[in-house]
């Protein structure tokens, strides 16, 4: 999979401890060629559908799983986008800081949308699904400006990804 970014701290501490963790994420589109977005009130930003790889499980179940859970659909990968790689450190759960390599994936949704059921942390954090128009999910992107340090990460990760994606689907 091709590296498309390394997304440092402003000012990395180079004595930090860091956790891996890794994850699978989608730029997902439906029959209508509209794109799955989260939309996260409490941190004022969009986010990919996708999450956590767990112990035992390999990236496309994880990416399934993610993507039934957060948008309530089953989903055919079509073509890998990306790796990204964030150096946060610590803030959130991560107070020893992370590094997190992010997997994404251009995917279709297969069937019927159901409904979501989002995580406890989802829910306090106000997520919201959207299907939007695949430029206006760009262009929504482009203009979020999320004062969180998670949703800063997130934003730059995520156009990355959808800029990344628009290349493939133009092609």
């Amino acid at each position: 999979m091709e590296l498309l970014k390394e997304i440092p701290e402003k000012n990395q501490n180079k004595d930090m401890t860091y956790e891996l963790r890794k994850a699978a994420r989608a730029v997902l589109l439906n029959d209508a060629k509209e794109m799955a977005l989260l939309y996260v009130s409490k941190g004022n930003y969009h986010k990919l559908p996708g999450g956590g790889i767990e112990e035992g499980e390999d990236i496309y179940s994880a990416l399934k799983r993610e993507v039934k859970e957060e948008v309530g659909a089953e989903i055919e990968v079509l073509d890998e986008i990306g790796l990204i790689i964030e150096y946060r450190d610590g803030f959130g759960k991560y107070p020893t800081g992370q590094i997190q390599l992010s997997y994404c994936f251009y995917a279709k949704v297969v069937g019927k949308v159901g409904e979501t059921s989002f995580s406890e942390n989802e829910l306090a954090n106000d997520f919201e699904l959207k299907w939007v128009p695949f430029n206006q999910g760009l262009e929504l992107l482009k203009n979020d400006s999320s004062e969180d340090p998670l949703g800063q990460f997130i934003h730059k990760r995520d156009l990355a990804f959808i800029e990344k994606a628009k290349e493939i689907i133009d092609s």
